[in-house]
């Protein structure tokens, strides 16, 4: 079953529901700008917020994990987070959902150097494995050594407060959990070096939506963030149709943005942006008996909980 609503629905609602011209909007984003959010800065650029009323601004955080509390408090219209944290959020009983995607698949990463010595999974069992934020990140790696015969105990676990690409170029740890797929691989390479990515889907863990769209429960069917969700799907089919004329688009929303990695990060992130903001409900529901099964959450609350059913 999808959630949400369609592309030709989005579009109609933008036109018939009444957000004012020009009326503010706020994004609280999870990170600095980056080709992740490229459908919301392509929106912004194209003029699709303008034509649906809106007045966006993208608030890159100070804290990236304060922006769902702010949400939950009043001080945004939306924000953007990872399915997997809105388990967390839910079960601190947080008042948002989860009301559209922008990127509809995982991007975590177990990575390892090519040539290194950790060339397979199994070969993780006395090496020392990098991580950035435990609880989920950690989980993942305990589903992907499981599948291969080995346990938590068969690692060491060194936190390395994201300074991912830095611990594999250094050696100070054999392989990263967290490293994104579409960032960490191209930083190594342009480092001269090449990483060897194993992804968490092909071994054991349910695919989900790496970035998501919150709303407060209270306003999920507001016009204001249904208009807002139609010029993002808009984008998103934008990017995938043209991929190196949105890029142009994108590097003009702010200085820095055409650097080397952002381009690279750009060719490899623009066939995973999701085409449509819709969300799936037997995914949301699946990965929540992950979370259980993990020791995250202590019980999986109805699907209606985590996203808006529209």
């Amino acid at each position: 079953m999808r959630l949400l609503l369609s592309m030709a629905l989005l579009g109609s609602l933008a036109l018939s529901l009444p957000a004012t011209a020009g009326e503010r909007f706020t994004v609280l984003l999870d990170w600095f700008i980056n080709p992740d959010h490229g459908a919301l800065v392509v929106a912004k650029q194209r003029g699709y917020f303008d034509e649906a009323g809106l007045d966006v601004d993208l608030i890159e955080p100070a804290d990236p994990n304060a922006p769902p509390k702010l949400l939950a408090a009043g001080q945004g219209d939306v924000a953007i987070s990872y399915q997997p944290q809105l388990y967390l959020l839910r079960e601190a009983d947080l008042p948002v959902r989860a009301v559209g995607v922008l990127v509809g698949q995982p991007l975590n990463s177990l990575v390892s150097l090519e040539g290194g010595d950790v060339q397979a999974i199994a070969e993780l069992k006395g090496k020392k494995v990098g991580y950035s934020v435990g609880g989920f990140e950690t989980a993942v790696l305990g589903q992907m050594l499981e599948g291969v015969g080995l346990s938590m105990d068969d690692v060491e676990l060194v936190n390395i407060n994201f300074a991912l690409t830095p611990a594999l170029l250094s050696k100070q740890v054999s392989a990263v959990i967290g490293a994104f797929r579409n960032f960490e691989l191209n930083q190594l390479s342009l480092n001269d070096a090449k990483g060897l990515a194993f992804f968490p889907e092909d071994h054991g863990v349910p695919a989900y939506d790496e970035l998501i769209v919150l709303a407060q429960e209270s306003r999920v069917t507001d016009a204001k963030i249904l208009a807002f969700l139609g010029a993002v799907e808009r984008a998103a089919q934008d990017i995938a149709a043209d991929p190196q004329a949105t890029w142009q688009d994108f590097i003009k929303e702010k200085d820095g943005l055409d650097d080397d990695l952002n381009r690279l990060a750009w060719q490899d992130t623009a066939p995973l942006l999701a085409r449509s903001v819709s969300l799936n409900s037997a995914r949301y529901r699946r990965f929540a008996d992950f979370m259980v099964q993990r020791g995250l959450i202590e019980v999986a609350k109805p699907v209606e909980a985590y996203i808006s059913a529209q």
